[in-house]
């Protein structure tokens, strides 16, 4: 009898805050925030020297979370700082009632507070915060979830953090991870930069996905029941340089458009005048007969209009001296004035039959895709670029991969987009779920996605553009090195089309993308200095002279720079590609 009364109950769980980092002050170390739309700041902040902003975007509220482990059938009281207007803190999967709390209004620090009971079965619970739709960034600072400990006496404890990480390239899209395996741990969570945690059972894993010839860096947390553990060391990886769609060019090219059939204030300039600098030089225009016929001509600029234009003879000639000196000179369809719209799967074979006879004709490397205005839009109720429904979308890829067959891997596919058709994804695509917005939004991001293991080079035009929100939720504006450091980390780091997490576009390998700037200031609004040039070369390439904007990522490999127009530097003197030989040792 009194051994029996000596073993007594067991211990009761503890009182504990559990969740982790809920200071903020290692970063979002243990936190998801939805879209990227979380970052850690040094001011505003409530305790401490870190507090977390979570900005909104699009149909993004910008949610942050963690996943805590609880004890089943007992009560938790959640609690948070917060700034801002319309700021909500929250628990979900509680097994009971899910609960939420809000403050509407902006100024100082509120403390929001809620209490909630688990399930009798319930061993986690997610707590959250965000805020609302169209509203501005908001902040939280010092979140805690206080009950009882399910690692207290008797309970799992947490687990150490991993160690002996090593990474290694597999790949030119992947990395292998291996590390020690940590006693009591029940899986291990992975993670990287500017990507969502991966979780997996052994001490080991296959990170695939990546870009070519990028620096990554990684950490490793053990998880059990009573939680995740502290991150390891980091551990970095780059990857090599990928294959496919280089189209032969140099480590870093520079592409302009030559104006061969069209004059204008800055002169025609003939095919064998053209610099050696250029290594890619885009004819421009092959322009429809009409906009729906998808049958595309070309010819040099007439000689009333370019006295010194050169006959066909000597311009073919000229083409293959370019190719001979390791040069590639495409057709360029579109532009300004030539919509092109393949509404019918005629207009599509007609578009493959009449572009081959130009490319036949004159000897070309390839086409880029310059389609402008009205050329591309999203019918209502096609939502998703993974899987595009509207036919001019449809038939434009169709069209490019009959081309693509029959030309063969040395095709050369380049495209030159307008933001509105790109980084405009980010907030809004097509119509919209609702309807009401330009469908022309985001509508080249189907393109681009379908034809990215054919595409050689995207040089989306950094010019005649409104304000554009990047990736850190701010808007930026074209003329300066932000502009262009925004815009392209978008192309290389991947984002949320119209702020669905489910649907995020993929990065773009940076060999695949060159930045497109305007050679002078009368070539196209938003022209940039050089110097300017210089310094958005830089942050990309390097990670220095960034200014404000944290790029997600270090690209070496960023092919170059694309310029409107060849025409357009000679009467500026030359200053564009001289600045680009200048820089790349060229």
């Amino acid at each position: 009898m009194a051994g029996f009364l000596a073993a007594g109950p067991p211990a009761a769980a503890a009182d504990a805050d559990l969740v982790r980092n809920g200071g903020f002050e290692a970063g979002l170390d243990g936190w998801s925030c939805s879209g990227g739309s979380g970052a850690v700041v040094t001011t505003p902040v409530h305790g401490g020297s870190s507090a977390l902003r979570a900005t909104p975007a699009g149909q993004d509220n910008a949610r942050c979370s963690q996943t805590v482990t609880v004890e089943p059938d007992s009560t938790y009281t959640l609690g948070a700082w917060v700034q801002g207007a319309y700021v909500y803190l929250g628990a979900s999967g509680t097994g009971t009632t899910d609960v939420s709390t809000w403050t509407q209004a902006p100024g100082a620090w509120k403390r929001l507070t809620t209490t909630f009971r688990t399930g009798p079965s319930t061993t986690s619970v997610t707590v959250h915060t965000h805020g609302w739709y169209g509203q501005p960034a908001h902040f939280t600072d010092d979140l805690t979830l206080v009950g009882p400990d399910p690692g207290g006496p008797g309970g799992p404890q947490l687990p150490a953090a991993p160690t002996g990480l090593t990474a290694s390239a597999t790949s030119s899209t992947s990395v292998a991870l291996t590390w020690s395996a940590v006693p009591g741990a029940t899986s291990y969570t992975v993670h990287r930069d500017g990507a969502a945690p991966l979780s997996v059972t052994s001490a080991s894993a296959a990170v695939t996905g990546l870009t070519a010839a990028t620096t990554y860096t990684f950490r490793v947390s053990a998880v059990n029941a009573a939680g995740t553990s502290p991150q390891s060391a980091p551990a970095t990886a780059t990857t090599p340089g990928g294959g496919g769609g280089g189209g032969g060019l140099p480590a870093h090219a520079l592409v302009g458009y030559l104006h061969a059939s069209f004059a204008n204030g800055s002169g025609y300039v003939r095919m064998a005048d053209v610099p050696a600098s250029w290594d890619v030089i885009n004819l421009a225009f092959g322009e429809p007969t009409s906009v729906t016929s998808g049958d595309i001509r070309f010819r040099l600029c007439p000689v009333a209009e370019c006295p010194n234009v050169e006959s066909e003879a000597e311009f073919k000639a000229a083409v293959k001296a370019k190719q001979a000196a390791g040069k590639k000179v495409l057709i360029s369809i579109g532009g300004q004035n030539g919509q092109v719209q393949l509404a019918s799967t005629a207009a599509r074979d007609t578009f493959v039959s009449s572009v081959s006879k130009i490319i036949d004709e004159y000897g070309l490397d390839g086409l880029d895709i310059d389609f402008e205005g009205h050329s591309l839009s999203l019918a209502t109720g096609d939502t998703d670029f993974r899987a595009p429904t509207t036919p001019v979308i449809v038939n434009l890829v169709s069209a490019v991969k009959t081309l693509k067959a029959k030309y063969g891997p040395d095709f050369v596919l380049t495209m030159a987009p307008e933001t509105f058709f790109v980084q405009l994804g980010y907030q809004y695509y097509g119509s919209g779920p609702w309807g009401g917005q330009d469908p022309r939004a985001g509508a080249y991001l189907p393109v681009i996605h379908a034809l990215r293991d054919d595409l050689t080079l995207l040089h989306v035009q950094d010019y005649n553009s409104g304000s554009i929100m990047g990736l850190d939720n701010q808007y930026h504006s074209m003329g300066g090195a932000d502009f262009h450091i925004a815009m392209t980390d978008m192309l290389l780091t991947g984002f949320p089309v119209a702020g669905n997490t489910a649907r995020v576009f993929p990065a773009l390998r940076p060999d695949q993308v060159a930045i497109g700037l305007p050679a002078t200031t009368n070539a196209g609004n938003g022209h940039t200095s050089p110097a300017e040039v210089t310094k958005a070369l830089n942050c990309l390439t390097t990670k220095t002279d960034c200014g404000t904007y944290r790029t997600h990522g270090t690209w070496p490999g960023l092919r170059g720079l694309m310029t409107w127009s060849i025409n357009w530097d000679r009467f500026g003197g030359w200053e564009f590609s001289r600045n680009f030989d200048a820089y790349f040792g060229g």
